[in-house]
């Protein structure tokens, strides 16, 4: 028996730009799962080394921490390519075409405008932690410019998806809202 989805994708169409941002946000996608998959398979190994080893454990708590952050942030533009953010569309819906267009074009100038300012503070974050040469506080001694890398290409990868869903308003490949 077939079933459907009823998720809604941006659309991309022929636009060469849509289609690359697209195809990074899903390559982000299946990274930040692989990056779940890892974190479970090292709390599957932490478990076992702890409690049937009755050794101690000294990398994988931190590891797990940085995976899971790091596949929130790294996710961030796929779940806003699947519309899987809380989307709450009763103004859009009670609103005409062209005042819907409006507020998806204002919605979405003020979000680029928001992730930009994070997209800054994330890379100035990084680069002052790659700069002083910051090492994490534990017997580990991560340099922390490897997890803080998760900042400015999540939040990179993000302004790339949300310029291209006002791209995609704007040229009408898209809907404004995904509304028909």
């Amino acid at each position: 028996m077939a079933t459907h989805s009823t998720a809604v994708v941006a659309h991309a169409g022929n636009n060469p730009f849509l289609r690359v941002v697209a195809a990074l946000s899903t390559l982000a996608g299946w990274s930040s799962a692989a990056m779940i998959v890892i974190a479970v398979g090292i709390t599957c190994q932490m478990i076992f080394v702890r409690f049937v080893l009755s050794a101690s454990t000294y990398w994988q708590t931190e590891a797990v921490t940085y995976l899971v952050i790091a596949a929130t942030l790294v996710g961030l533009p796929y779940v806003q390519r699947l519309r899987g953010h809380v989307n709450v569309d009763l103004i859009p819906l009670a609103l005409s075409a062209r005042a819907r267009f409006a507020l998806a074009v204002f919605t979405s100038v003020l979000s680029i405008a928001i992730v930009s300012v994070m997209l800054w503070f994330g890379y100035e974050y990084w680069h002052f932690a790659w700069d002083r040469g910051w090492r994490s506080d534990t017997i580990w001694a991560v340099p922390l410019w490897i997890p803080y890398l998760a900042l400015p290409i999540g939040f990179g990868l993000l302004l790339l998806q949300l310029i291209a869903d006002l791209v995609a308003v704007l040229t009408g490949i898209d809907k404004p809202f995904s509304l028909e």
